[in-house]
């Protein structure tokens, strides 16, 4: 694992790739911040799980534990639209999992976030490490039409920039497989990851588009709303 500076920041995308994710209307959420609990006095991190897809690009962000489970919601959000904000999350360490598809190539950065020390009772530092980082990832299978069905069975194939395979970390397999089917949901109005609480589970499976008709609540929608 590597410490990096900007992984506060997720993905670095092309101003290109920014101006086409802001005129699609799909809007992911990033950044992680460092808040105070008063009651608990301690310092805790929080995110939004956030993203969609269109047919030939998708842009999602969402959270899961250190070992990779779910985590449990705050509360969801409701958006303005779709492919948009779904669910707020709040933890004592968070890892984010961000990934950007354009046609079936496919970007991914998996971090973790925590405060760090406390030095002379002043406020941490926002401590980001880097776990996995795969660029340009290719995945054969049309997850937005034709194969469907196979959304939350799906991870892209990484290769470093000698051609060797870069293999996904085992633990973060589950939520990888979710925000696969994430950046090929269109129309996005639910979490893919995060859940409510009485439904957190530690193995998520597979989720269909919200237009594919009701779907029973499972642990990778998090009992997601219609």
């Amino acid at each position: 694992m590597q410490m990096k500076q900007a992984a506060n920041q997720g993905l670095t995308l092309p101003f290109r790739a920014l101006r086409r994710l802001r005129e699609a209307g799909i809007f992911a959420r990033a950044g992680v911040s460092l808040e105070y609990q008063q009651l608990a006095k301690r310092y805790v991190l929080r995110g939004v799980e956030s993203g969609g897809a269109i047919d030939n690009l998708g842009h999602y962000v969402t959270f899961c534990g250190e070992d990779g489970t779910s985590l449990a919601w705050l509360h969801p959000l409701d958006g303005i639209g779709v492919n948009g904000v779904h669910a707020l999350v709040v933890a004592p360490v968070l890892v984010r999992v961000e990934m950007f598809r354009r046609g079936q190539t496919y970007d991914v950065l998996i971090a973790r976030f925590e405060p760090g020390p406390r030095a002379n009772g002043r406020r941490p530092a926002l401590q980001a490490t880097t776990i996995f980082h795969g660029a340009e990832g290719y995945l054969p299978v049309d997850l937005v039409k034709r194969q469907r069905e196979r959304r939350g069975l799906e991870i892209p194939t990484f290769y470093s920039r000698a051609g060797e395979p870069l293999v996904v970390p085992g633990q973060f397999e589950s939520v990888v497989r979710a925000v696969t089917a994430a950046v090929n949901c269109t129309l996005c109005s639910h979490s893919h990851y995060l859940c409510a609480p009485e439904a957190a589970v530690t193995s998520p499976i597979t989720l269909l588009d919200a237009n594919d008709g009701p779907a029973p609540r499972r642990a990778e929608d998090g009992g997601a709303r219609p």
